[in-house]
């Protein structure tokens, strides 16, 4: 197995070298330049609390295509009763924080230590990572965040306070990425949750080829709000 050691400059290796698991490189910071550097070349981090930055490119890699998401019905009847109202960009910080605060199913700690947070707000002020915000009563219920990068969307991850608002959130902004003309929602690892929403797994050189095809595609850069149901870059 060869992981590569990142030094100072914000450059990577071919993401073909990663392991069986997807592990590329160590190391290296978390600066915008490098950030942006890695999503256009299909690369990640993800690491825990006290451990180097782990850089990552798995092979399969799962997506979404926003124009194909799959909508179960019963989801389908909550979004068109309304139960809850939907933002873009209007909660950043709760929300990552919030994602970061929320327990996971068979985990301990979290993937979102603070640098990581710090990292990714950066990025909102700098217009490129969104967040989407599901509300209930006037309050939080739920939501996610990602990385937007000309018609490629990097998602996160999320949270929820009720049943079905990350879900609601999920095809709220589906939605809103096939209108302003999005060709790639990459969900990074493979879940249930995602395969149930339509994703699907494509080779790794697919996967390269699809993004680069993207990232061709205008970048909507600052922040985004929500309008009859479309995407709109720049507050009303």
């Amino acid at each position: 197995m060869t992981v590569f050691a990142l030094n100072a400059q914000p450059v990577f290796p071919d993401p073909a070298h990663a392991d069986e698991d997807g592990l590329l490189a160590v190391g290296g910071d978390l600066s915008p330049q490098r950030l942006l550097m890695a999503y256009g070349q299909g690369i990640f981090p993800w690491y825990s609390e006290n451990a180097p930055i782990l850089w990552w490119s798995p092979d399969p890699r799962l997506i979404l295509e926003p124009s194909r998401i799959h909508v179960p019905r019963r989801l389908e009847r909550i979004l068109r009763q309304g139960r809850f109202t939907f933002t873009l960009d209007t909660a950043f910080e709760r929300v990552i924080g919030l994602c970061a605060d929320t327990p996971r199913c068979g985990a301990h700690g979290t993937w979102i230590v603070p640098e990581m947070l710090a990292a990714y707000c950066r990025l909102h002020e700098l217009g490129f990572a969104h967040s989407v915000e599901a509300w209930s009563g006037g309050e939080l219920a739920g939501g996610l965040y990602g990385v937007a990068m000309g018609g490629a969307f990097f998602g996160e991850s999320m949270f929820y306070r009720e049943p079905d608002a990350s879900k609601a959130a999920l095809v709220t902004l589906m939605r809103a990425l096939d209108r302003a003309g999005f060709t790639l929602f990459d969900c990074q690892q493979t879940t249930a949750h995602m395969l149930r929403f339509g994703g699907f797994e494509v080779p790794r050189v697919e996967f390269l080829s699809r993004l680069q095809a993207a990232l061709e595609l205008p970048f909507l850069r600052g922040a985004w709000t929500l309008r009859d149901g479309g995407l709109v870059c720049g507050r009303p």
